[in-house]
């Protein structure tokens, strides 16, 4: 992918969301700057649209305000020149940490370097900036995409025809392509007849598009791996349209309450998903940010684990909502990672 590292930076002002933390004194018993309250921390996102990155957020959100933060969240429009310009004006408005969410890592490197001269902590979540001083959030994308094989090969065997769906460039989805790839080097009987996919604002839309000619063209394919939930309901919604949903499976990554919906209608050929929850995600990468600003120990790999869910098993629990599936499987909702005793983390 073209560098985009020397884009031309415009004037614009960047608009952003101010989060005031819950509380005015800080926090009882945290280190400096914590126990004064109001430590400035931005969230940069490359995407916004899409019930992860919503839920996301809303993570991010609440752990912020549990910490006193004053968060300013810069919505992602997969601008790569705006995010730039997002960073360079969290740096301008004196802020102590930077979440990174998402993004082209080739686009955020000189920018990133200017946060970190200057002092602020800088953590990244699902894009890879190759920086030791920056610790690096993520779901445990080969154990994700493991996991969803796992059932594919359960469900359907190791011989059969796939469609796969993939975008080169962002690190989750680069680390889920590894394990594809070896599991179609370990299970020759896998053919992959047709490669697709779409990142945007219309992710699931655009997607769609292009499912439909591949399914049309390829009326031979039975399961479609599709490892971002965008995808997948894009994947759906063309194997609907068409007529096909009978003939198909369809496994992915992430999960949102739209998700479960979707995978447990009748007669739904989305059969299963493996993902954390995107608000703990959110809150961990929070978590991880306070760390560092408190100058505490902080890993440079946080993380978060994955869970298998089937459509079986969401149908049998009688779960509906992202809401439910925290309440019946706890460790959906709860995670260890970057967690200090001075750190509220009871968010949900």
């Amino acid at each position: 992918m073209k560098s985009l590292a020397r884009l031309a930076l415009s004037a614009a002002v960047i608009p952003f969301i101010f989060i005031q933390g819950a509380k005015a004194d800080g926090l009882s018993g945290a280190p400096a700057p914590f126990d004064k309250g109001g430590v400035k921390v931005a969230l940069i996102s490359y995407i916004s649209a899409g019930d992860f990155f919503q839920a996301y957020q809303a993570g991010a959100e609440a752990q912020a305000k549990a910490l006193d933060i004053d968060l300013r969240i810069f919505p992602g429009r997969q601008d790569a020149a705006e995010q730039r310009e997002q960073i360079l004006q969290a740096i301008n408005l004196g802020v102590s940490g930077i979440v990174i969410d998402h993004g082209l890592p080739e686009s955020l490197g000189d920018v990133v370097q200017q946060a970190l001269d200057k002092g602020i902590k800088v953590v990244a979540f699902d894009v890879n900036l190759n920086n030791p001083k920056i610790p690096q959030v993520e779901q445990s994308d080969h154990e994700l995409a493991s996991l969803a094989l796992e059932q594919v090969v359960k469900d359907n065997g190791n011989s059969f025809n796939a469609g796969y769906v993939y975008v080169a460039g962002f690190a989750p989805l680069d680390r889920r392509n590894e394990v594809w790839d070896k599991f179609k080097s370990d299970n020759k009987g896998v053919i992959e007849k047709a490669r697709f996919g779409n990142v945007s604002d219309t992710t699931a839309t655009s997607t769609a598009d292009q499912a439909k000619a591949v399914l049309t063209a390829n009326p031979d394919i039975s399961v479609v791996f599709a490892p971002y939930d965008e995808f997948a309901r894009g994947v759906k919604l063309a194997a609907n349209d068409l007529g096909v949903a009978n003939k198909l499976k369809i496994y992915s990554a992430d999960v949102s309450t739209a998700d479960i919906q979707e995978i447990t209608e009748e007669g739904s050929p989305w059969v299963a998903t493996v993902a954390t929850n995107p608000a703990v995600v959110g809150a961990v990468s929070i978590r991880a940010a306070a760390l560092e600003i408190a100058g505490q120990t902080v890993p440079h790999q946080i993380t978060v684990k994955p869970t298998l869910l089937t459509q079986e098993g969401l149908r049998a629990a009688g779960v509906k909502t992202i809401e439910e599936l925290a309440e019946k499987i706890p460790a959906f909702s709860t995670s260890d990672a970057a967690t200090a005793s001075w750190i509220p983390d009871k968010l949900f």
